[in-house]
């Protein structure tokens, strides 16, 4: 029996998913979350973004409802501002964990301002299902946490913390010894909603007076209780810092990835 002159071809490398999902390909999946929500972000021109984080299990009924409505309240404050600012881009986009809750809140009151609204999912054992309010082409799925936590944390000019978990205090602590440390060469905003929450859960002047943080430490953040005053407090910080005429830049540099000081 005559043999055939030659295999099959054999996959390409970059299309071999067993490879892709092997441990050897593991610096091209992280490569990946970074490199794909790049080019989501640059084609939907988006230059920047305000954070919300907070429990995904406050519903907008219940003991903390409260909390769903003034997130989902404050994020449409916010889109309708930011919507007249330095077109065509999308300056101050709100940006959420994707899931319900608070996340929820904030995605939907961003929808129902017209606006833009970006949802960085991550897969884990448990499902967890993107709210149905996120911008389509702006709803993101990540493995790894620390690829999620960059972008959170890079395109951010501000950080809204509603009441949470373990999963929120996290987060908070991450951007705060980003801050603190003076690793991000940016100013960022970081508004802790819900004074009565914050001060009962996190004794932060029990850490300055056992010297563990420093007084000037408090300084950065702030408690705010209402999304109007909260708003007015944010489009200071912002004015200040990121839309002053010199800060004006062409869209072609999107998006606005934070330098770190290393």
């Amino acid at each position: 029996m005559k043999k055939s002159a030659h295999l099959n071809q054999a996959p390409l490398a970059y299309k071999n998913e067993a490879f892709l999902d092997s441990w050897n390909g593991r610096s091209l999946r992280i490569l990946s979350e970074y490199l794909e929500p790049l080019e989501r972000f640059s084609h939907a021109r988006v230059r920047d973004t305000v954070v919300f984080f907070g429990s995904a299990r406050i519903q907008d009924e219940g003991p903390l409802s409260r909390y769903y409505r003034d997130a989902r309240e404050y994020a449409r404050l916010i889109t309708m501002w930011s919507a007249a600012l330095e077109p065509p881009t999308r300056r101050f986009v709100v940006c959420t964990g994707g899931g319900p809750g608070i996340m929820e809140a904030a995605n939907r009151g961003a929808n129902d301002a017209g606006g833009n609204t970006m949802g960085l999912n991550i897969a884990l054992p448990f499902e967890q299902y993107p709210n149905p309010y996120i911008t389509p082409e702006l709803n993101l799925q990540f493995n790894y946490f620390f690829m999620r936590k960059f972008w959170f944390a890079y395109l951010a000019k501000a950080l809204i913390v509603f009441p949470g978990g373990f999963g929120t205090i996290d987060e908070l602590s991450e951007i705060l010894t980003l801050a603190q440390t003076q690793k991000l060469a940016k100013k960022i905003k970081i508004q802790l909603y819900g004074t009565g929450f914050w001060k009962e859960v996190i004794n932060f002047e029990a850490m300055v007076k056992h010297g563990v943080i420093s007084a000037a430490d408090l300084d950065l953040f702030e408690f705010v209780d209402d999304p109007h005053d909260a708003l007015d407090h944010l489009k200071a910080f912002l004015a200040e810092h990121y839309l002053q005429p010199h800060q004006v830049r062409a869209a072609e540099e999107l998006p606005d990835i934070a330098k770190s000081r290393i």
